[in-house]
């Protein structure tokens, strides 16, 4: 097993040309949230999952997007309570939220 169990990668991209980004939705804002509840529940640290701010992950039309490795599933949310039942669901049982999934 590597270092991490998963490592997720939120697209925190910001534009200046008007065209879509993640950051238009508040993805970072997203990021610290999710960061910060992981941390607090213990699911992050060493043999469990990381979570890394990322720039365009050429999705851009599809944002806000995440993408957890190396289970390859990569996820939309609009708002906190999706991001509850990604922490919930997929980071603490193991089990895809497939209504969130791209």
């Amino acid at each position: 097993m590597g270092y991490f169990k998963r490592h997720i990668f939120f697209c925190c991209n910001q534009r200046d040309n008007g065209e879509p980004c993640c950051n238009d939705y508040a993805a970072s804002k997203s990021r610290r949230y999710l960061k910060e509840k992981a941390k607090k529940m213990g699911l992050l640290g060493p043999g469990k999952t990381r979570v890394s701010q990322s720039a365009c992950l050429g999705r851009c039309e599809e944002g806000p997007v995440m993408v957890i490795y190396p289970d390859e599933v990569w996820y939309t949310y609009i708002d906190e309570q999706d991001l509850d039942e990604i922490i919930e669901k997929h980071l603490k049982n193991g089990k895809k939220v497939e209504r969130l999934q791209l």
